[in-house]
């Protein structure tokens, strides 16, 4: 069955894409918005708790406004604080993020696990950018929060890459365009060859559940068909977010 949650603003809640770190609204109605979702998540069966360290979170934005080389981001503070919440509450050891860009959505996920504010403990977390320039971008960024290597960056194509990783993915985040005007309908072929490694619980994120709905309308059918266990569209922002369990 498809859930939605809906924050009463989401259509006028928008930022300027070149101000990554602009405050858009107190601190404290973002994350009461954000709880709200997390709560729909949680009824829906997909989390345990909507409980996660604000302080932590904090700690996080903070290093990432400070040190992150971000061009331009569709990601906003309160998209980026419920994809850390539902890393930091899932706590996925196995994480991989496809079409990281800059490697700011590639963080908003890892940064649950590394760097200031680090919640739990991971053991590789992968993202994938398939040019070459913002591959590389995207690793310094993320060098400078985290030099274990538990998080990494990879250039290539994502359906590649998840086709032969080896190992669980425990959490699959979804922000990739696919080449020959495949664009976000990528989404359900890198989820397919994922699918295998992926343990019953393993949650999937999908960015732009909203605002590229009908090129996410074969993928949005399948995750919100039996094939998963729940799926919800998540709508904090005009961007939304689908999260799905397998």
């Amino acid at each position: 069955m498809n859930r939605v949650f809906e924050a009463e603003d989401w259509q006028q809640y928008r930022m300027k894409t070149t101000e990554p770190h602009a405050r858009l609204e107190p601190l404290l109605k973002e994350a009461a918005v954000v709880k709200r979702c997390l709560e729909a998540v949680r009824d829906a069966g997909m989390i345990d708790t909507v409980d996660y360290d604000d302080l932590r979170f904090r700690a996080f934005r903070a290093a990432v406004a400070a040190r992150f080389d971000i061009p331009w981001t569709a990601i906003t503070p309160r998209m980026q604080r419920l994809i850390w919440a539902v890393n930091a509450i899932h706590r996925p050891k196995r994480m991989v993020a496809a079409g990281v860009f800059c490697g700011n959505t590639f963080i908003s996920n890892a940064g649950a696990a590394i760097g200031p504010g680090a919640a739990y403990e991971a053991e590789d977390l992968v993202g994938i950018e398939i040019k070459a320039e913002e591959a590389e971008r995207a690793a310094r960024n993320v060098e400078t929060l985290d030099k274990s290597g538990v998080a990494r960056i990879v250039a290539g194509d994502a359906v590649e890459f998840c086709e032969n990783y080896d190992g669980e993915i425990d959490l699959l985040y979804l922000d990739a365009d696919g080449a020959g005007g495949k664009g976000k309908g990528i989404y359900l072929e890198i989820l397919e060859v994922s699918f295998e490694k992926m343990p019953k619980g393993a949650l999937v994120l999908a960015h732009n559940s909203i605002n590229c709905a009908e090129r996410l309308s074969n993928y949005l059918a399948f995750v919100r068909s039996d094939a998963m266990s729940a799926s919800i569209n998540c709508m904090v922002d005009s961007e939304g977010l689908e999260i799905s369990m397998k």
